[in-house]
């Protein structure tokens, strides 16, 4: 690995050295007034691995982007380990999500810390009972 250009590691006999690709594009947009924007969207790419990239549990076609949306799990080859693509203001599960607009900042997380944030939730909530 090169480390300077990897953003996620992951050590797993079924995941290539260089197996996906996470890219940031601008893209055009119309905005309720008619005008014209640009906003940044993230975008995966398989890069040919030999056993894929799976954008919630389908299969992506290799060397093609796709964009990623709010709340995609992400997996490497036969790896269990899952990642959510967040962005900077995302909400709990419980608040509503009519009308929210993705900022350009995003994170990706792992199911298995939104399960344990949930947990700690819910933990703190029966301890206020």
């Amino acid at each position: 690995y090169i480390i300077e250009v990897v953003d996620i590691m992951l050590e797993h006999p079924s995941v290539s050295k260089q197996h996906a690709a996470l890219q940031y594009r601008a893209t055009p947009f119309t905005r309720p007034d008619g005008s014209q924007g640009r906003r940044v969207r993230p975008y995966i790419i398989d890069l040919d691995s030999a056993n894929g990239t799976f954008v919630n549990n389908k299969k992506i076609e290799p060397r093609r982007y796709v964009e990623l949306l709010e709340r995609d799990v992400v997996k490497f080859g036969f790896s269990q380990r899952e990642y959510v693509l967040l962005h900077e203001n995302s909400k709990d599960d419980a608040q509503d999500d009519d009308n929210q607009e993705p900022t350009l900042g995003a994170a990706v997380t792992t199911t298995d810390q939104i399960k344990q944030d949930k947990r700690v939730k819910q933990e703190v909530a029966e301890d206020g009972e």
